[in-house]
């Protein structure tokens, strides 16, 4: 198979700055920085990365896509994240083992608990 996976793209109202707070909330690095192309990654060599892109429309409903990610300690990630500008999402989850978050965009993400053994 020659597919590569390259990057996941995300619609934004504001390119730059919802990826300049993903760059952060990762800690990942800026491989482009054009207000209608701004790409990030875990490091410049490294794919695949986030890529997000303008588009004219606010985002409406819950995504069809999201973001999971595990930290080493939920709780101290899910307070820095909101430290950063995060929010609390409702999706319907109820009662889970995990957090779901959305960015200052409003695009949901998963910050997940300890993996079962």
């Amino acid at each position: 198979m020659s597919l590569i996976w390259e990057q996941v793209v995300i619609d934004s109202a504001d390119p730059v700055a919802l990826g300049e707070w993903w760059a952060k909330a990762l800690g990942w690095v800026v491989v482009n920085d054009a207000e209608d192309e701004y790409e990030i990654r875990l490091a410049e060599d490294v794919l695949p990365g986030l890529l997000f892109a303008p588009v004219p429309e606010e985002k409406a409903g819950k995504n069809r896509l999201h973001l999971d990610f595990r930290p080493v300690d939920q709780q101290a990630e899910v307070d820095r994240l909101l430290a950063l500008g995060a929010r609390r999402a409702d999706v319907g989850q109820e009662t889970v083992p995990w957090v779901v978050l959305a960015d200052p965009e409003g695009n949901e993400f998963c910050v997940l608990g300890e993996r079962a053994s």
